[in-house]
């Protein structure tokens, strides 16, 4: 046997083979997987092993080139079931690539399954399961009905809107025969099931696919026939209520639908390209929305500093960052955090991402001339304590803004600049007076979201010195780096946590202010009083394990030494 062969060789000892033979029992599959999970082997070890013991030479699958026809003998399911993949026949036999041929059992199924007489070689289990991803992806749909085979979707409903709004009384349901209509209640499931906050529909030259953005990156979830795209267009405009001719001009719109017992809100946008309409849809799940301050991933002293700047009775708070870095969700989370029946709540938003209980919303419409700074005007004659703004843009807004501050109010909004001591600098670029931003601002934040490494799987790496000398980080600290499992579907990244930059305003930065100090001197004044930079941040996060130095660089900007 290959255990004693091991035994023989003086690899393992007796006692560990009564504890490899034990694990093996309680979590099943393949023996050669369970000595490479239990740490005794690695896997390019236990290869070698094996073509020794076997006396088969190992096969490096990445490197071939095997023919579509070869691929199609073994089905994707069967070969991702039994991490298998087919690279060669010769007459009725069919040569496999195992990470375990001595698995009979495996090879006496493949053999009643594919009608072959199986010649397995040896190949790595992680290059089989790459390979299985890169030639199976690949291969093409012919029709939708493929996509939706055996899937079900008895629990996804159209809520039905009118001009006023979503109805929740009327429900439509959407079971219908028609393939279109399933492909669509597909991939809108599963946008909702992998915690997606976008899906993309694309138009390519002989295709069309469908991408999710799953933790801030783009993952391919389907590639469909091109003839059939025009059909999923129109049944995306008929669940919004658009205008189902129109393919000339760019429209938006929005639907709601009943998914996993529990309503989404969709909003779609949809721009005509040279080969067709493409499609944007944002996934508003307030069931899978964290509106929680407490749980966003703020460090102690950053969530104490904005829990407290949020109970002033006026001034302003401002959240900055690129489009997708959570500004939004943290500005909810300020209102869910100081909300109490007492007080009038008012937003004002374009569009609305989600409907919160006890707080009056506003949505904009600059077709009727109901823009930011219109809707303020109107808010403070309704006599506010907190108001909300979804985004400041321009200089009327940044005026009013201001003036609402000044007179009283609690003012929370959103601006696009990169660092929080830029948010000074651009409203006073929107006009505004260096002496009003300074008796009106009480904090600002900037924010990114980075993701999180999983828990499952994570490893330790060595860092060397020169590495954390440069980046600053503690020689004591234990780093780690992403791997992949099932549970992150080899990402080696699960959930997103947010990188925050608080910059609290003190007497001596509003003399800065007034005096109409250059944005970098206002940070270095920051930092001196003790504000974490993004970068500072995510060092940190790395160093409790939560994310990786490749995330950190990739998310943040680096800092200027401060002397």
């Amino acid at each position: 046997m290959f255990t004693d062969f091991l035994i023989n060789k003086g690899f393992i000892t007796k006692e560990d083979l009564g504890k490899i033979l034990v694990t093996h029992k309680t979590v099943g599959g393949s023996l050669v997987e369970v000595l490479v999970k239990t740490g005794y082997f690695k896997e390019t070890q236990i290869i070698n092993f094996l073509s020794t013991y076997l006396s088969i030479p190992p096969v490096r699958i990445l490197n071939l080139k095997i023919p579509k026809e070869i691929i199609s003998l073994i089905p994707e399911k069967i070969a991702k079931n039994y991490r298998v993949l087919p690279i060669g026949k010769i007459g009725n036999t069919l040569t496999l690539a195992m990470g375990d041929p001595l698995n009979v059992l495996v090879i006496d199924d493949l053999k009643k399954i594919s009608g072959f007489e199986i010649n397995p070689v040896i190949a790595l289990l992680s290059e089989i399961k790459d390979a299985i991803s890169k030639y199976y992806a690949k291969a093409p749909l012919e029709t939708i009905e493929n996509i939706i085979k055996d899937q079900e979707f008895k629990d996804l409903k159209i809520i039905s809107q009118d001009k006023k709004g979503f109805s929740d009384n009327e429900e439509v349901q959407c079971i219908e025969e028609a393939p279109v209509i399933k492909f669509t209640n597909f991939f809108i499931r599963r946008a909702v099931e992998e915690n997606a906050s976008d899906i993309l529909i694309e138009p390519l030259e002989n295709k069309s696919r469908i991408r999710l953005r799953i933790d801030g990156v783009l993952v391919e979830l389907e590639i469909f026939p091109k003839k059939t795209h025009p059909y999923i267009v129109s049944r995306i405009k008929v669940m919004c209520n658009l205008n189902i001719a129109e393919y000339r001009l760019p429209q938006d719109g929005r639907f709601r639908c009943k998914v996993l017992d529990r309503n989404v809100d969709f909003r779609v946008s949809i721009l005509p390209s040279s080969l067709g309409e493409k499609i944007a849809i944002r996934v508003l799940d307030k069931g899978a929305a964290n509106l929680n301050l407490d749980t966003l991933g703020f460090e102690d002293d950053v969530l104490r500093k904005i829990k407290e700047d949020s109970l002033h009775p006026h001034g302003m708070i401002l959240t900055c960052g690129p489009t997708g870095a959570g500004k939004t969700t943290t500005l909810y989370s300020v209102i869910n955090h100081i909300y109490s029946p007492e007080k009038n709540i008012v937003t004002v938003e374009d569009p609305i991402e989600y409907q919160l209980k006890g707080i009056n919303q506003v949505n904009i419409n600059p077709a009727i001339n109901l823009t930011f700074a219109s809707c303020l005007r109107s808010i403070l004659r309704q006599d506010p304590d907190i108001i909300m703004i979804g985004e400041i843009r321009d200089g009327d807004t940044a005026d009013m803004a201001v003036k609402s501050a000044l007179t009283g109010h609690l003012v929370l909004s959103t601006l696009h600049t990169t660092t929080s001591a830029g948010t000074v600098t651009r409203l006073v670029n929107m006009g505004v007076e260096p002496f009003l931003l300074s008796s009106t601002l009480v904090g600002a934040q900037a924010q990114r979201l980075a993701r999180k490494l999983c828990d499952k799987c994570k490893e330790k790496l060595e860092m060397s010195y020169t590495i954390r000398k440069e980046y600053l980080i503690n020689k004591d600290a234990v780093i780690y780096k992403p791997k992949g499992c099932r549970h992150c579907q080899n990402i080696g990244y699960k959930g997103r946590i947010s990188l925050c930059e608080y910059m609290q305003v003190s007497p001596k930065l509003k003399g800065l202010i007034i005096g109409c100090a250059p944005e970098s001197e206002i940070k270095r004044e920051s930092r001196i009083l003790g504000m974490r930079t993004l970068r500072e941040d995510g060092i940190v996060k790395l160093e409790k394990g939560i994310i990786s130095l490749e995330e950190v660089l990739k998310t943040t900007s680096a800092d200027e030494p401060l002397k």
